[in-house]
C-alpha cells in the first residue's frame, strides 16, 4: 500500500470523534497533526493519537506531513480554511457545506482545480450500502425509467434538544442548509444533476424556546425560513419534490421514494450509511427487501475520504458545489417566486462496488 497518506484535521469538535474512529489507526491514512482554537482541546486529542502532533493551524498547514486537510470547521471558516490549505498545495476534504456561500464555494472549487488538487466535502453517508443499493436497483432497471422522487426531512426543531440552537435560526442555518445536503447529494446520486428548481418557504414561528442545557426556556428570535418546499428538474426528466422542515412533529413518509414506470423504491434515510431499500414492484402484492448489493458496507463518516485519497473522489468538491447550487437557488426562488435554473452541473458520481468491511477498513 505504500506509506500512509498524511492527514491533518483542523477543528476538532464533536463530529470530530465520527472521523477519528474511521481513520485512527487505518493503514492508508496517518493523522500527522490536528488544530483547534482551544489549544487544550488538540492537546487532549494528540495525546490519545501515538505520533500525531498537536499544533497552530498555521503550523498544520505549513507542515510537510500534512497532504490532506480534514477541514472541520464552523461552516462560517470552511472556505477560509480550504483556501489556505490549497495555497499550500494540500488536498482538502472539508464537512457540509463547501462554504457558507455559493460564490465562496465556487472559488474554493476553482482554486482547487487550479492547484490540481483533490478536494472532497461531506456528506458520505451516500457511499454507504443504503443510497448504493438503491442506485444500483435503478440502474438495473427494477423500477423502469425513474419519473419522480419524493424526499422529506421533517423534525419540530433543533431547539428542542440542541442547548445553543441560535446558528439554526439564523441566516445559513435553516432546515435546507443544515439537512438539504444529505438529500439533495442522495437525489442526484439516485437520478442525476439537477437543471432547475422552484422553492416555496415559510418561516410560521417568529422564536424558539430553548429546551435543553443553562439557556432552557430562553427564546431565540427566528431569522430564516423553518420550513421549506420545492421541485428539482433532473437533467434526465425526472422531478423530484422536498420538503424539509423544522415545524413537524412526526412524518410516517419515507426518507425518500423514487417512482418509476414499473415500481416505487423506498430508500433509506440519507444521513445514515445503511438502512433497507425495499421494492414494490408494479403488479406486486407487497414490498420487498432487497439485499445490499453496493456500497461499502458498516462504513461510517470518514469512508469519503478514504475513497479520495484510495480511489476516487465520489464525495467531491463538483457535486458539493452542485449541491449548494440547488439549495441556495430553492432558497432563492421562495423569495423572489419564480423558477430559478441552476448554473453548476455535475457528473453522476460513480457506482461504489459492494466492498465489505475488512475491505475498505483493511484492519
Amino acid at each position: 500500500m505504500g506509506d500512509p497518506h498524511g492527514i491533518g484535521i483542523v477543528g476538532l469538535g464533536v463530529i470530530s470523534r465520527a472521523y477519528l474512529e474511521t481513520l485512527a489507526g487505518h493503514p492508508a491514512v496517518r493523522v500527522a497533526a490536528v488544530a483547534d482554537l482551544d489549544a487544550a482541546r488538540a492537546g487532549a486529542v494528540a495525546e490519545q493519537l501515538p505520533g500525531t502532533q498537536a499544533l497552530s493551524v498555521d503550523a498544520l498547514l505549513d507542515s510537510p506531513d500534512v497532504q490532506t486537510v480534514l477541514n472541520l470547521t464552523i461552516p462560517a471558516a470552511h472556505a477560509d480554511i480550504a483556501l489556505r490549505a490549497i495555497s499550500k498545495n494540500k488536498g482538502v476534504y472539508g464537512e457540509k457545506p463547501l462554504a457558507a456561500t455559493f460564490e465562496e464555494a465556487e472559488e474554493v472549487v476553482a482554486r482547487a482545480a487550479r492547484a490540481g488538487v483533490a478536494l472532497g466535502c461531506a456528506p458520505d453517508t451516500v457511499l454507504g450500502t443504503g443510497t448504493q443499493t438503491a442506485r444500483a436497483a435503478i440502474d438495473e432497471g427494477l423500477i423502469g425509467r425513474p419519473l419522480s422522487a419524493l424526499a422529506v426531512m421533517m423534525t419540530p426543531g433543533h431547539e428542542r434538544w440542541h442547548p445553543n440552537p441560535d446558528f439554526y435560526y439564523s441566516p445559513g442555518g435553516g432546515p435546507l442548509l443544515d439537512m438539504g445536503p444529505y438529500y439533495l447529494s442522495a437525489l442526484v446520486q439516485l437520478l442525476g444533476p439537477i437543471r432547475a428548481v422552484t422553492g416555496v418557504g415559510a418561516r410560521l414561528r417568529g422564536e424558539r424556546t430553548i429546551g435543553s442545557g443553562t439557556r432552557a426556556g430562553e427564546r431565540i428570535p427566528v431569522g430564516v425560513d423553518t420550513h421549506v418546499t420545492g421541485v428539482l428538474e433532473h437533467d434526465g426528466g425526472a422531478l423530484s419534490t422536498i420538503t424539509t422542515s423544522f415545524d413537524g412533529v412526526r412524518t410516517s413518509a419515507a426518507p425518500i421514494e423514487v417512482h418509476g414506470e414499473s415500481g416505487t423504491l423506498v430508500v433509506p434515510d440519507p444521513n445514515t450509511f445503511g438502512g433497507d431499500v425495499r421494492l414494490f414492484p408494479l403488479g406486486g402484492d407487497d414490498w420487498r427487501t432487497l439485499p445490499p448489493s453496493a456500497g461499502y458496507s458498516d462504513a461510517s463518516r470518514g469512508v469519503g475520504l478514504l475513497d479520495m485519497i484510495t480511489s476516487e473522489a465520489r464525495a467531491g468538491g463538483s457535486l458539493a458545489l452542485h449541491v449548494l447550487d440547488a439549495m441556495t437557488s430553492l432558497l432563492r426562488s421562495a423569495g423572489e417566486g419564480r423558477r430559478i435554473a441552476l448554473t453548476t452541473t455535475t457528473d453522476r458520481p460513480s457506482p461504489v462496488p459492494l466492498t465489505p468491511a475488512a475491505a475498505w477498513q483493511h484492519r
